[in-house]
């Protein structure tokens, strides 16, 4: 399973990379509004660190403008794919993007078994189910897991599924057992997964 982490702290992610575990980075408008840096500026330093894929989000509403939005944004270097809203209008963006630009979409703010299948069906190259938020509500996010994990292979989509809104090491086995591809995490997740009392001790 790749290790993507989330955030849009530059020191942070060159500090992370350095362990040799990071895949690639997901940032959202919310990250990189904390840096009160300009939104290319911050995807533009964190492409020269990261090497792998690096999800920045769109900020347009009506699918053309998405597409607008989404090669600006992949100009910025060629491992840049762009987050896509999980709705009508960025469903809609997916094809466009995939098969006429080249672009590698994913698609976000998922929350059930249904949205995951419609946005792998749209042919998005990752699907963003969010955890967190789903158990602060009380449904159980392994469910979720579970299903999206068991859409993707009895169908053979070519999705990779990404879970979003990690916030515990429960959350990360649970995507270990079902065979997600990719977690986003934070840096002070990252980090705490290093560490055991026993180890500590032992050493």
């Amino acid at each position: 399973m790749k290790i993507f982490l989330d955030t849009g702290d530059v020191n942070a992610i060159k500090k992370a990379v350095e362990t040799g575990l990071v895949d690639g980075v997901t940032t959202n408008p919310s990250h990189i509004a904390a840096t009160g840096r300009p939104f290319m500026d911050v995807v533009k330093d964190i492409a020269e660190i990261v090497s792998g894929p690096i999800s920045a989000e769109v900020m347009a509403e009506r699918a053309e403008d998405m597409v607008k939005d989404a090669i600006e944004i992949c100009k910025i270097a060629p491992h840049v794919n762009v987050k896509i809203p999980m709705n009508i209008e960025g469903l809609k963006a997916v094809p466009i993007l995939e098969n006429d630009h080249g672009i590698k979409t994913n698609v976000t703010m998922i929350f059930s078994a249904t949205q995951a299948w419609y946005a792998m069906k749209a042919g998005a190259s990752y699907v963003s189910i969010v955890l967190s938020r789903l158990d602060a509500i009380g449904n159980e996010s392994d469910l979720l897991v579970a299903d999206a994990a068991l859409i993707r292979d009895q169908y053979n989509f070519k999705s990779e599924i990404i879970a979003g809104s990690i916030k515990t090491q429960n959350h990360v086995l649970a995507c270990l057992r079902h065979g997600i591809d990719i977690v986003t995490i934070p840096d002070a997740l990252f980090w705490q997964m290093f560490k055991h009392n026993l180890t500590d001790a032992g050493l």
